[in-house]
């Protein structure tokens, strides 16, 4: 049997002036998922899902998903408000059907694990030692099943200093619960509006684009800058053929603004 993980980030949804290339690359991703055959399992977005945390704009972003067929789990970015995020998606399934922002969702044969790296006026993450040991009891949990550890902020350099100066703090922390942990076969994330991929712990940091604008590649110091990169998202398969078959990473460009419309139920719900 073939799962797959549609991996999204960074739609930095947000109201009035400006709002419109946020909300239509998001639906363009959300119809590009739709149109995945087999469908994915279930889908992730990485945190930064809207631009200033506030509630209108959790509202609009209800507006583009609410009908979106698959579950979907959201994170929590450093653009975003927890308590807002809460006020808005809190005992629906997109938080797991609870009232936290770090979460479990156990799939029939994959865990999510949802964690929180928001810091409060600042750009940069970090988890907190009590959420680490949380996430080291989740991932005791259904030993043997495969795992999926999502967060915003990259646990690792991704070699852009700009970027890696507002990183996770404490990503060795992190790392040493993974390690422990060899059922995880990815650590998802965002932050970086590009696909990065990077060894960590025993297992692959695997970062996804934006579904709005990216990330220059800018190798030494400076602002990147949003230079004109396609959106896209990243697809995370475990092929069902050979048994035991190790889990692979796709980029799936999406079609440019306006070409796909709101998520409609025109698929049944599973």
């Amino acid at each position: 049997m073939t799962l797959s993980v549609a991996h999204l980030s960074d739609p930095h949804i947000t109201v009035g002036p400006g709002s419109e290339a946020p909300a239509a690359g998001l639906r363009a991703a959300l119809g590009r998922v739709l149109a995945l055959d087999p469908l994915p399992d279930c889908a992730v977005i990485t945190g930064d899902l809207t631009e200033r945390g506030e509630p209108g704009e959790y509202a609009a972003l209800r507006e583009e998903i609410d009908a979106f067929p698959l579950p979907l789990h959201l994170v929590t970015g450093n653009h975003d408000v927890p308590e807002a995020l809460v006020g808005g998606f809190g005992g629906t399934r997109f938080l797991g059907g609870g009232t936290g922002t770090s979460y479990v969702v156990e799939h029939p044969a994959f865990t999510v694990v949802v964690l929180d790296s928001w810091v409060s006026g600042s750009p940069g993450g970090r988890l907190g030692s009590g959420q680490v040991a949380w996430l080291g009891r989740a991932l005791a949990e259904r030993p043997g099943v495969p795992a999926l550890v999502c967060l915003h902020h990259p646990p690792v350099p991704v070699g852009i200093p700009f970027l890696d100066a507002m990183g996770l703090a404490d990503g060795p922390e992190l790392a040493g619960v993974v390690a422990a942990h060899p059922r995880v076969v990815r650590v998802l994330a965002g932050h970086v509006h590009r696909p990065v991929t990077a060894p960590f712990a025993g297992s692959t940091v695997a970062v996804a684009p934006s579904t709005y604008r990216q990330s220059g590649l800018v190798l030494r110091e400076g602002v990147p800058g949003y230079p004109d990169e396609p959106p896209a998202f990243l697809l995370h398969v475990r092929p069902g053929a050979p048994a035991g078959a190790a889990w692979v990473t796709h980029t799936v460009p999406t079609p440019a603004p306006g070409v796909s419309r709101r998520v409609r139920s025109a698929r049944p719900s599973r």
